[in-house]
Formats: C-alpha cells, sequence, structure tokens
C-alpha cells in the first residue's frame, strides 16, 4: 500500500543501463565454444549466443563501449592524482537516495524491479564521486551567482507546512474502532501497528510514514493528518486503502525561503548544471592523455 502519490525519479536507475549492456555482452563473449551456445531456437532452428552478441554490437555496442572507455580514463586519472572514494562518501549519496525515494526498503525495492542491485548503485556512485573531485578544481561559483539563482526560485526554497504521522491500516472499521478502543485504554501505538497494520511498508517501524506536505497524501488522509495537534491520535479515517488510525508525532510550521539555509543546495544545484558541460571538456583533455585503442572502431571502418 503506497499512501504518497509516486514522484519516484528515474535518473539514477538511467545510470546503470550501459551496465546491464556490457553484462551482456561479457555473457556473449565466454571461453570456448560458450559463444555458440543455444539461447532459443524456433521450429528446431538455432540463435545462439554469438548472434545475440553480434546484434546487441551493431545496436549497443559503440554506446556500451564509449561508456566503459570513458569510465577506465575517468579510473586512471583519478588513480594519477590520488583521489580515492571513502565507504563514508558512498554511505552520503546513499542517504540522499533513500531519502528520494522515501526510505531504504523503498529504495531497494525500486532497484530489484529494476533488475539492480545496491552493489551497482553503489559501484556507479563511486565513479561519479570520483568525476566530481576532478571537476571541482576547475568550476568557479561567485556569490553572485548564487543569489541570483536563490532569487529566481524563491518559490522552491520555501518550506510548506509537513507533518509526521504513524498510521494503523486494516481492512473493516469494526477493526478500526477496536484498535482506537485499545489506544484509549493506554495500549502502544507502535505496538498495535506491528500486530494489526495491513500497511507492510512502514508496520514493523510502528506505522512511522515520515514528514509529509501538502499533496502528498490522498485527500481524507491529508485533511485528517493536518487538522491534528502532536500527539493526538484521530477516529477512523476511510481512504480507498481501508481504515486508518492516525497519529501525528512532529509538525514544522510553514516557513519563508532563506537564502543562508539553502545555500548548500544551491550550489549543488549550480555545479552540478555546470559539471555537465565542464565533463565532455575534461573528457576531451584526458584522451589525449591515454593511448587508446578501439578495435570495435577499426572493425566498423573496414
Amino acid at each position: 500500500m503506497e499512501l504518497k502519490f509516486p514522484k519516484i525519479k528515474r535518473s539514477v536507475i538511467i545510470g546503470f543501463l550501459i551496465l546491464s549492456i556490457v553484462v551482456v555482452f561479457a555473457a556473449g563473449c565466454g571461453t570456448g565454444n560458450s559463444n555458440q551456445d543455444v539461447v532459443a531456437s524456433v521450429n528446431g532452428e538455432n540463435i545462439t549466443k554469438n548472434e545475440l552478441y553480434e546484434l546487441m554490437v551493431k545496436q549497443n555496442g559503440k554506446q556500451a563501449l564509449d561508456s566503459l572507455i570513458s569510465q577506465k580514463v575517468i579510473e586512471l586519472e583519478a588513480k594519477k592524482q590520488k583521489i580515492t572514494v571513502s565507504d563514508e562518501d558512498i554511505q552520503k549519496e546513499m542517504e540522499t537516495y533513500y531519502e528520494t525515494y522515501g526510505g531504504e526498503e523503498a529504495f531497494v525495492q525500486t532497484l530489484q524491479m529494476s533488475g539492480y542491485s545496491l552493489e551497482d548503485v553503489k559501484k556507479e556512485l563511486a565513479l561519479n564521486i570520483k568525476i566530481n573531485k576532478l571537476l571541482e578544481p576547475r568550476i568557479k561559483i561567485t556569490e553572485e551567482e548564487l543569489k541570483t539563482y536563490f532569487e529566481a526560485n524563491k518559490e522552491q526554497f520555501a518550506q510548506q507546512k509537513q507533518v509526521k504521522a504513524s498510521h494503523i491500516l486494516v481492512e473493516t472499521e469494526e477493526k478500526a474502532n477496536e484498535i482506537k478502543k485499545k489506544l484509549a485504554e493506554g495500549q502502544d501505538f507502535a505496538q498495535l501497528a506491528k500486530e494489526n497494520s495491513t500497511d507492510t511498508q512502514n508496520k514493523d517501524k510502528g506505522g512511522d510514514l515520515g514528514f509529509f506536505g501538502s499533496g502528498d497524501m490522498v485527500k481524507e488522509f491529508e485533511e485528517t493528518a493536518f487538522a491534528l495537534k502532536v500527539g493526538e491520535i484521530s477516529a477512523p479515517v476511510k481512504t480507498e486503502f481501508g481504515y486508518h488510525i492516525i497519529k501525528v508525532t512532529e509538525i514544522k510550521e510553514a516557513q519563508e525561503a532563506n537564502y543562508e539555509q539553502n545555500k548548500s543546495k544551491i550550489k549543488e544545484t549550480l555545479f552540478a548544471e555546470k559539471a555537465q558541460a565542464e565533463y565532455g571538456v575534461l573528457m576531451q583533455e584526458l584522451q589525449k592523455d591515454y593511448k587508446i585503442e578501439n578495435s570495435l572502431e577499426e572493425t566498423e571502418e573496414k
């Protein structure tokens, strides 16, 4: 059950598409006679790994190989400049993804549905961190640029009122009233959520939904949650998912946009924008410093 409207960003997944292509290539480039292994057949006519590999090389080979060459150049240059990536560096970036996707569990589930793992993400992040560290000395951001961006995007830096709440979701109003009675008698909300809630995404966390703002939840749920005070527990609330008992645990009041509080975020945004352009320039320069032999291009030219 997902109360929140879907806001999942796919950019992190897209970054792994080249890796999946390379994995398939590797499967087609095994040792011995593995290239002749049958991967499919039609009326007894076989399709081999070698045929599959040749087709994929024609369709995506250049893109995949260019990506691997760029990756190798970055790795060598990072080593040359003694740039390293710590576990703390990667974990910091992972926390950003967890926040974006609504928690570690939700992020892992999204990856699994797309056929990727946390290790895939961490490898990609390590490479991205090295790229950023190579680009940092080349990118300058002035105070004037930061303030100009802030003034042009003030609305997005203003904080809407947010509520942190937990809930217990059940199928019937009768069950909801039964739980509400137990709460009135002093039984623990988190424990009752673990024992009774049908929302498997958060029942083991005592029904904790984290913070959410206006428009993040279904209407009936949101209206009730925003009307409660900290510590208050609602009567059963009916939505399309069933009957909810909601407890508000914290409230963040609305705040106007503040430059100093958002300065670091603005800097990250401007850095990302400039990095896109500067990365191409960096790669052109680096590729002149490394001897690159591309047999795939040589084959295509023949």
